[in-house]
C-alpha cells in the first residue's frame, strides 16, 4: 500500500527549510549585534529564546537591565558632580577676586587719606622764619628809628646770607622793594592773614607763586631803613602797612616755639 506526504499547513517543513529558517534567524541576530552576546556563557542564563514560529526574538534579564541602568545613573550622577564642583569653584574664584579688589581699593582709599592728612598738616603746620635764631628786638619797641614812633614786627637775628623761610602755606602777593623795608616779600596765608619778611639781600620767589610751610623765599640782608643785617617779620590782618598784630602771638597761636 502507497502512502502519501500530507498536504497543507499542518505538513513538518523539510530538513531543509529547517536549515535556512536557523540560518535566517542567525542572521538576523548578528544584524543586531546580539550574536557576539550569546558567546559569553552568562549571557545565557540572563537571556532566553522564545519561539513565534518562524522567528526567534532574545529577551534580556532583569539583572543585565539593572546594570545598564545603575550604570547610566552613576555616570549622570559623576557628571552632575563635576559640574557642581566646577561651579563651586567658579565662585569661589569670583569671590577671591572681589575680596582682592576690596582690598586694593581699601589699601588706595587708606594711602589717599594718608596722603591728604599729611597735606592738611603741611598746609596748616608753621615754622620760625629763620631757624636756630632768636628775637633781637621786639614787638612795639619805641624809638626814633620808627617811622611810626613804635615797632609794628620783630626782629630775628640772622647774618646777611641766611635763609629766610615762609612760616606757614599762602600765595606771594608781594616780592621787591618795599622803600624802608628794603627788599620785601609779603605772603597771604591760607588762613587769611598775612606776613611780611624786610631787609632781605635776595628774593627766591615772585609775585603769584604759592608757598609751602619752610620753602626758603629768600635770603637775609641790611636793606632799607637799618643799622644792620637782620630780618624784620611781621604778622598782618591786611597787606597794607598799619594792619599789624602781634607776631609772637601769632606765630605761637599756630605752634612755633620762639
Amino acid at each position: 500500500m502507497a502512502f502519501t506526504r500530507a498536504t497543507g499547513k499542518h505538513r513538518r517543513p523539510s530538513r531543509m527549510k529547517r536549515t535556512t529558517n536557523r540560518t535566517v534567524g542567525v542572521a538576523a541576530l548578528a544584524t543586531t549585534g546580539v550574536v557576539g552576546t550569546l558567546a559569553a556563557p552568562g549571557f545565557a542564563a540572563e537571556s532566553s529564546v522564545e519561539q513565534t514560529g518562524l522567528t526567534q526574538t532574545i529577551t534580556i534579564g532583569d539583572s543585565v537591565a539593572d546594570q545598564i541602568g545603575a550604570q547610566a545613573a552613576a555616570q549622570q550622577q559623576a557628571a552632575d558632580e563635576a559640574a557642581a564642583r566646577e561651579k563651586a569653584e567658579a565662585a569661589a574664584k569670583q569671590r577671591a577676586e572681589e575680596a582682592a579688589e576690596k582690598a586694593k581699593k581699601e589699601r588706595e582709599a587708606k594711602a589717599r587719606a594718608a596722603r591728604e592728612a599729611e597735606r592738611k598738616r603741611l598746609l596748616n603746620s608753621y615754622t620760625a622764619p629763620i631757624a636756630g635764631s632768636y628775637v633781637s628786638t621786639g614787638y612795639k619797641a619805641g624809638g626814633a628809628v620808627w617811622s611810626s614812633g613804635s615797632h609794628t614786627g620783630i626782629d630775628f637775628h640772622a647774618a646777611s646770607g641766611t635763609a629766610v623761610h615762609a612760616v606757614g602755606a599762602g600765595i606771594v602777593v608781594e616780592a621787591g622793594w618795599g622803600g624802608a623795608y628794603g627788599n620785601e616779600v609779603v605772603i597771604k596765608m591760607n588762613d587769611g592773614t598775612y606776613t611780611q619778611y624786610g631787609h632781605m639781600s635776595s628774593l627766591g620767589v615772585s609775585v603769584g607763586q604759592t608757598v609751602t610751610p619752610g620753602q626758603q623765599i629768600g635770603l637775609s640782608g641790611a636793606t632799607g631803613n637799618v643799622t644792620g643785617a637782620h630780618l624784620h617779620f611781621e604778622a598782618r590782618t591786611s597787606a597794607e602797612y598799619g594792619s599789624d598784630i602781634d607776631p609772637l602771638s601769632y606765630l605761637r597761636s599756630h605752634g612755633v616755639n620762639v
